[in-house]
This record gives C-alpha cells, structure tokens and sequence, in this order.
C-alpha cells in the first residue's frame, strides 16, 4: 500500500444540490485526509485542457455548458491508495454502471450529471492537480 495523493473535484451540480457535505464526509469516512480545497469557477480553455480526450466529441460543448454553470470545488486528498479508493467510492461515470452505494449511484441523475471527477492514476493526479493548484 502506498500513501498518495489525488484529485477530486465537485462537479457544478453536486455543490448546486447540496451535496458537497455528504461526499466529503463520505471520502472522509474511508479515511482519507483533505489536503487543500478551493471553490472555482472554471472557463472553456481549462476545460478544453482538462477534458482533452472528449474535446472534439460531439457532446463536448455540452459538458461545457455544464461545467460552466457554476463553480466546483477542487480538492485534493491523500492517503493509502487514494486514486483507487476514492474512484471505488465515485461509482462508474455511465449512469446506468453506477452501483448502489456508490456516490454517482446514489445521487447522479445521468452520465453528464455525475457530481464528481477523480483522477484515474498517479500521472493524471500529478498533472490535474499542477493544473488546477499551481
């Protein structure tokens, strides 16, 4: 097991809701640590960064508009296997994926509406949280 860190960030419609609290006492709970937090709003340039793999997708100014629509708050929390343990507590990012139990099975009401974001490994971590931290 190794110590690490990660990013997390509440999505537009998860701090629109109410439901920041619940995450994070969720994420909390597995023991993780919240290192650093901040609220942002984020533009269509940083998000063209961050969402570089679906940018030229057809529902990209979709997730834009979305994204857009008020700010998120960019975490970021340490702890033993951090990335895997907190994408296991995420749920799947397809709606129809996410288990019970599971922050997006619980409360996600589609797969663009899916609360929240978490790094998938120790390079994306490391360069999302340069991206928005530094």
């Amino acid at each position: 097991m190794s110590k690490e860190r990660t990013y997390v960030m509440l999505k537009p419609d998860a701090l629109q809701r109410g439901l920041a609290g619940e995450i994070i006492r969720r994420i909390e709970a597995k023991g993780y640590r919240l290192v650093q937090a901040k609220t942002i709003v984020l533009d269509e340039p940083i998000l063209r960064e961050h969402y570089a793999h679906i940018a030229d997708k057809p529902f990209f100014p979709e997730t834009v508009e979305y994204m857009t629509s008020g700010p998120v708050l960019a975490m970021i929390w340490e702890g033993e296997n951090a990335i895997a343990g907190i994408r296991q507590l995420m749920g799947a990012t397809k709606f129809a994926d996410a288990k019970a139990g599971t922050i997006r099975g619980d409360f996600a009401s589609s797969t663009t509406f899916n609360l929240i974001h978490g790094s998938d490994s120790p390079e994306a971590a490391e360069i999302e949280i340069k991206r928005f931290f530094e």
